[in-house]
């Protein structure tokens, strides 16, 4: 979810209620991501482990992964009241019993110090400025078990001429930028609408590289980090909380 520093459509009553419409129709495969998400958790969380869920306004992977592992409790953080309220309307509508899930209203510094048998950070780090996504990571990981599982998808893209560009080192990113749009078109967004949004992502999200996300996973304390999902201008990874813990760790 959102960063404050960031213009944000999730205080918004309207833009709210249509949040569920929004992942299907901006990225690809989103359907099939929830899956493989809670696939790659359950290799490592127990029946009865406890998952942190960063960015859980909305609620649609806490529904996901609550219906799959009836025994998995979660604490969920997002700094959007308005999302959180809706996450647990959608769990309540759900049957997940509320003794599983917790809502923490704030970032992941308000989150519990658990620790945690799993994290997930879903379509949220784009919206948190580049110097501050390094002490973030180190946050999640400070919660984590050594050996647990993190999964991370957001927009992550090349720098790079694409083919048959100069040098001016923007060509690759404006043309998976231009994919990302056209997948919103064809979903069924208006195009003047996908074109705003593109024009907003490039100028207003930190989109960092994918050997930056990488680096920063590394940095803050996880090991074995791979790529396990691209969607156009999504990228995702999973990685296992090392015993050494990050730089940015106390």
């Amino acid at each position: 979810m959102p960063h404050p520093t960031t213009t944000s459509p999730f205080t918004d009553p309207a833009a709210v209620a249509r949040y569920a419409e929004g992942p299907r129709r901006n990225v690809p495969g989103y359907d099939s991501l929830l899956p493989m998400v809670r696939i790659l958790l359950a290799e490592r969380v127990p029946a009865d482990g406890r998952v942190l869920v960063v960015g859980a306004g909305g609620g649609l992977e806490l529904e996901d992964m609550a219906r799959a592992h009836p025994g998995w409790r979660f604490d969920g953080v997002d700094p959007s009241q308005p999302m959180l309220d809706l996450a647990a309307q959608r769990l309540q509508s759900a049957g997940v019993s509320g003794d599983r899930v917790a809502l923490h209203h704030g970032y992941v510094q308000s989150a519990p110090a658990g620790p945690f048998d799993g994290a997930t950070c879903l379509l949220t780090f784009h919206f948190v400025p580049r110097e501050e996504r390094a002490a973030m990571v180190a946050e999640i990981r400070r919660r984590l078990k050594p050996g647990a599982p993190f999964v991370a998808v957001h927009l992550s893209v090349a720098d790079g001429d694409a083919v048959g560009d100069g040098d001016d080192g923007a060509g690759e990113r404006d043309l998976w930028l231009s994919r990302y749009a056209a997948f919103q078109v064809a979903s069924g967004m208006a195009p003047e609408m996908a074109d705003r949004g593109r024009a907003k992502v490039a100028a207003e999200l930190a989109v960092l590289t994918p050997q930056e996300d990488e680096a920063i996973l590394r940095e803050a304390g996880f090991g074995d980090v791979r790529m396990f999902y691209m969607g156009f201008a999504f990228r995702g990874w999973v990685a296992t909380a090392s015993s050494e813990r990050g730089a940015h760790s106390p």
